[in-house]
């Protein structure tokens, strides 16, 4: 069996994987963010994980029972890139070396990006070795030239955000909104409640970059004015990150090539979302399940089983 371990900004996650690659159990928790802020400070993210790791493996172990670990990998920073760091993630990583040395067994490092990645492929069920990754969420909007090695991913970074991420935007706009924060699928709730296009919000892209900075502006300004229904900025807010990946994907694949595309993230978890990527986009395109799109350990165990066998 494998373990995953990934504490990132807003959810503690731990997955057991067995030797096939199949799910024994995950447990999952989201970081509380008091009512109204846009975020949590890492210090206070780094206490919140050291009080949730111990529940959620009791948790865990109550529903598996005892495990005969092979591997044990974490999350050890964000993106697989140099200086790329978060306190977050030390959490993780050492409870994950902690229990690893225990039990004498290796322990692995990954990023929070190629957890998504690995949990990406295994969720939509495909086994690229040369693909295109789309990662969106809160912290990360890019994307990406992935190749799958023997024991890791070779990844290169050919645009994405100059600014604010995806998620951020959501987020921004949802907490103006008077939505809670994180504020994706209470966004997502709302935007459902349009009863048509909503409000036409800008997309700006060139080449293989994208901005949502502007597009933020526009709608804080609507919102100041009260010249929409809050589900109808909602609904174009969502048109407008769809759109703008959409401009994105296509510039790669007519410009750098033609690969399959993934999609990952939590953004990518939102139906309107996929569901207008999806018409647009080639057929060789896959998305992470929705429930494995966000934040999660899966894909760390996945990878500890990766570099054992």
């Amino acid at each position: 069996m494998y373990y995953g371990i990934d504490t990132s900004c807003y959810t503690t996650s731990l997955a057991v994987t067995d030797a096939q690659g199949r799910l024994l159990c995950e447990q999952r928790k989201l970081l509380e963010v008091p009512s109204g802020e846009r975020g949590l400070r890492q210090s206070d993210g780094i206490f919140l994980h050291l009080q949730n790791l111990p529940h959620l493996a009791e948790a865990l172990a109550e529903r598996t029972g005892p495990l005969c670990l092979q591997a044990v990998a974490a999350s050890t920073r964000p993106r697989p890139v140099d200086g790329s760091y978060m306190p977050v993630f030390t959490v993780g990583t050492s409870f994950g070396r902690m229990l690893a040395a225990t039990l004498g067994v290796p322990f692995f490092s990954l990023s929070h990006q190629e957890g998504h990645i690995y949990a990406g492929l295994w969720s939509a069920g495909v086994d690229w070795d040369n693909f295109y990754a789309v990662h969106i969420s809160g912290g990360t909007t890019e994307i990406l030239e992935v190749a799958r090695q023997a024991k890791g991913l070779a990844i290169k970074e050919l645009g994405g955000s100059e600014d604010l991420h995806a998620g951020q935007f959501i987020d921004r706009v949802g907490v103006a909104l008077g939505l809670g924060f994180p504020a994706g699928p209470a966004l997502e709730a709302l935007a459902a409640r349009c009863p048509g296009r909503g409000a036409d919000v800008p997309v700006s892209v060139r080449d293989f970059q994208l901005s949502f900075s502007g597009p933020e502006s526009h709608v804080q300004r609507a919102i100041k004015d009260g010249i929409h229904a809050p589900e109808d900025l909602a609904r174009g807010v969502e048109r407008c990150v769809a759109g703008s990946i959409l401009r994105l994907v296509r510039n790669v694949l007519g410009q750098a090539g033609k690969k399959p595309v993934l999609l990952v993230g939590g953004v990518a978890a939102n139906r309107f979302i996929r569901t207008t990527l999806a018409d647009g986009l080639p057929a060789e395109t896959a998305f992470a399940q929705p429930g494995f799109a966000g934040d999660n350990a899966v894909g760390a165990a996945i990878f500890a089983r990766r570099c054992t066998n």
